[in-house]
């Protein structure tokens, strides 16, 4: 499995310095954590989801979340669960008569509501609960979640790895007489169990619904002043250098067009300078699906250094892969750093002639940006993320 896999091998050479690089569940956990691309949440009641999986129905999907929590109503808990069950023991069937690989497989994750569904499930798995990457926990709190992260590490090992990710969506977060004292208790809780966290998420709708507020489609999650907020703490906390997590982008929401109230948010010049009237036209398109407001605050959630997002819909797929891709001037300024970094020096120029690189203040950034580079890949310096974008892809709506 890699990012891109619905571009020809001659694309891929024309288009990166750097190709994607391979990877799967049983990849190591510092370079797994920046793989989760767009994470697509999938109700547990959807019919079918092995069948999905096993025909690749979604191009270009790396990851994705059977969620048994806010996605199924309350009276169809039950039923729920039951598919989950069977449709992982269809795939589980269908792995044992070689049908595919571990290595074809996308990380996967369930979405648990308790404890006591969590442990339920995973009893009902069997052996089929080597399919998972890891289970996706909400509501993450200080008062129980020390016990999910105990029934994680208890699900991993070395030949079946088992992640958790934590969801941060609840009052106490969201709150600000109780934010960081919440927050800096979770971080120690989390960082108990750091092996077994493979990222930290930012459930925003809920953090919404709890002041009454829904962003529309020209909104994005930093122009919700609650949610600016609180995201500046959560990185605050987490990104923290001397103990790390990868966060992870919020869930945007829409996916259909609809008519426009405000002025649409892709400048015109990166489409019309690259491709001219048939740029233009291109980014009608990307305005008219809703795209815009997405590309937007992907644009945000990378410079206030958040990798990959949550996802609803198939079509965002190619957008969060192609706008988390390096830039040729990112990773040649990363390698400069990480190589001067002996000691000898405390600034150079930039190969570019438009920045200095300050060794110390950037080897952390430096380090990341490698790390992401080995995942996403690095661009030709003639291209950028428009071309990656640009890609014609189908993708099912159904």
């Amino acid at each position: 499995m890699r990012f891109f896999t619905y571009f020809y091998e001659d694309e891929l050479e024309q288009f990166f310095y750097k190709k994607p690089q391979d990877f799967n569940k049983f990849t190591g956990r510092e370079i797994l954590a920046y793989g989760l691309g767009g994470t697509l949440y999938m109700p547990a009641t959807r019919p079918n989801i092995h069948q999905d999986i096993l025909s690749n129905k979604h191009k270009g999907l790396t990851s994705l979340v059977i969620d048994l929590e806010d996605a199924v109503g309350d009276c169809h808990v039950d039923i729920a669960e039951q598919l989950l069950i069977e449709e992982l023991h269809k795939l589980q069937g269908e792995l044992r008569r070689g049908l595919f690989t571990m290595a074809d497989f996308p990380l996967m994750f369930i979405r648990v509501r308790s404890l006591e569904q969590f442990k339920r499930i995973t009893d009902r798995l069997g052996d089929a609960i080597q399919l998972l990457t890891g289970a996706v926990l909400p509501k993450f709190n200080s008062d129980h979640g020390e016990e999910f992260l105990q029934e994680v590490r208890s699900i991993h090992s070395d030949q079946h790895p088992f992640y958790a990710m934590p969801i941060l969506e609840s009052a106490k977060v969201i709150h600000k007489d109780t934010r960081m004292e919440e927050l800096l208790t979770i971080k120690q809780v989390v960082d108990r169990y750091k092996e077994n966290v493979l990222n930290i998420r930012i459930g925003a709708t809920d953090f919404c619904g709890i002041y009454g507020i829904r962003r529309s489609a020209d909104t994005t999650v930093y122009d919700i002043a609650v949610l600016r907020d609180c995201i500046s703490d959560i990185i605050n906390v987490f990104q923290r250098h001397d103990s790390a997590y990868v966060v992870s982008g919020p869930v945007w929401e829409y996916f259909s067009a609809k008519s426009r109230v405000l002025k649409p948010q892709l400048r015109q010049t990166p489409f019309r300078e690259r491709y001219g009237d048939e740029g233009l036209k291109w980014r009608r398109k990307l305005i008219d699906e809703n795209m815009d407001g997405l590309i937007r605050e992907i644009l945000m959630d990378s410079a206030n250094g958040l990798v990959g997002k949550t996802i609803i819909h198939p079509s965002h797929i190619k957008i969060v892969q192609a706008l988390n891709v390096v830039s040729f001037e990112e990773y040649i300024d990363a390698q400069n750093i990480i190589r001067s970094a002996a000691g000898e020096v405390g600034v150079v120029k930039s190969e570019f002639a438009n920045k200095m690189n300050e060794i110390k203040p950037h080897f952390y950034w430096a380090e990341k940006t490698i790390l992401k580079s080995q995942l996403y890949g690095v661009l030709h310096e003639q291209f950028t993320t428009i071309d990656l974008i640009k890609k014609d892809l189908f993708v099912s709506y159904s």
